[in-house]
């Protein structure tokens, strides 16, 4: 019996997220050592087997996500998008805080946490890829692109902003060039940025004058501030995250130290997600640890290009550009972070960090991609349907 024929989809995609899991085991087991120390007298192994639980549940809900024909998920984000937008409020008024940020909603009785930015990202841009699909023909009239298309876009990353603005914004890009992709012109895209930034600004005015109503504020202009003057201020302990980061890529060199040898471990906070890639480049050093899983996450997004670019359907290319784009995206602002080309955004890096909610909606969304992909090495994506509207399948 062969294993693998019960994978389907792009076998590169499958391997790339399977390699990135086994580096995430190792990186995560050589970098939790003081978290154990503080948290579990020393007990590694806790933190060890945690990860992998959510790692082997991941790639279940993987499994299973890239077996379901993937217009079930042009109505799927419907639902989705509708329960995120209760989530992202009930998350704003009594959501728990985490590390200085209220993100996570404790889910009784379990002991765990759920991030509802990641049950959102996904069920928007799942939603976007609908919307944008069924409305091929009236993309050229701003005013059903505002309320059609950009409306659901502004409300959700409005939603998510003032507890995580790394978050809302890289969403937020996204979407602009999944619109984009989609035939949204330049023109109505850059009205749509404009009338962003002017609200954002406008947002940034009144977390100034109350700022009780928007508490991360200065959060933010901390980390601006720190990393426009980080190279003047080497010194200062609010550049601490980033020098410690610094010195782990440099002691690492071309080679590294080897596996489990890190030093900076024991200094870096969070070295077990945020920074989980300077910690990569130590043990495994700048060729390997760095350029490699650099070029595995630019692999993933041709990978998913060109499943994107062998749908048949408007609806199946936006759906695995989206999510391809969003995961790779993401992964290179966490790596910008570590490296000190881009400001502290607590990012996770998707497959490689310690997390829970991050990992599995991950997990979820490289299924989705892997669905279209089996559906157009099948056929079954280039069969006519019953119904269909712009994409949209209305039977499967």
């Amino acid at each position: 019996m062969n294993l693998f024929s019960y994978f389907k989809g792009d076998k590169v995609i499958w391997m790339i997220v399977l390699l990135l899991s086994l580096l995430s085991l190792l990186a995560v087991y050589s970098s939790i050592v003081t978290l154990a120390y503080k948290h579990h007298e020393g007990d590694t192994e806790y933190y060890l087997f945690k990860h992998g639980k959510i790692i082997v549940l991941g790639i279940i809900l993987m499994y299973f996500t890239h077996r379901i024909r993937y217009t079930y998920f042009s109505r799927i984000s419907q639902i989705l998008l509708i329960l995120s937008l209760p989530l992202l409020l009930y998350t704003l008024a009594g959501g728990t805080n985490l590390n200085n940020a209220d993100r996570w909603i404790a889910i009784p009785g379990t002991g765990l946490t759920f991030q509802t930015s990641d049950f959102a990202k996904l069920a928007l841009l799942m939603y976007l890829g609908r919307v944008l699909s069924q409305n091929q023909n009236e993309l050229k009239d701003f005013k059903k692109v505002l309320i059609k298309i950009m409306a659901p876009v502004a409300v959700v990353c409005l939603l998510i902003l003032p507890a995580n603005f790394s978050t809302a914004a890289l969403l937020f890009t996204t979407c602009c060039i999944l619109m984009f992709i989609g035939g949204v012109s330049l023109k109505h895209i850059g009205k749509v940025a404009g009338i962003a930034v002017a609200g954002f600004a406008l947002l940034i005015l009144l977390g100034a004058a109350f700022p009780k109503a928007l508490p991360r504020l200065e959060t933010w202009k901390n980390r601006i501030v720190n990393f426009v003057t980080g190279n003047e201020a080497a010194n200062d302990d609010k550049n601490f995250q980033s020098n410690q980061a610094k010195i782990a890529i440099a002691t690492g060199g071309v080679t590294g130290k080897g596996a489990g040898n890190s030093t900076q471990r024991n200094f870096l906070p969070h070295p077990y997600s945020d920074f989980i890639y300077a910690i990569v480049i130590e043990e495994y050093g700048s060729l390997i640890g760095g350029i490699g899983i650099v070029l595995l996450y630019l692999i993933l997004l041709f990978r998913g290009i060109k499943v994107a670019t062998k749908s048949k359907k408007t609806f199946g290319a936006l759906l695995a550009f989206g999510l391809s784009f969003q995961l790779v995206f993401q992964g290179l602002i966490n790596m910008a972070v570590a490296v000190n080309l881009f400001p502290v955004t607590g990012q996770p890096l998707p497959f490689l960090s310690m997390g829970g909610t991050s990992l599995l909606f991950s997990s979820i969304a490289v299924g989705v991609i892997l669905s279209v992909s089996r559906e157009t090495e099948t056929g079954q994506d280039a069969q006519p349907e019953e119904s269909e509207k712009g994409g949209e399948l209305a039977t499967a």
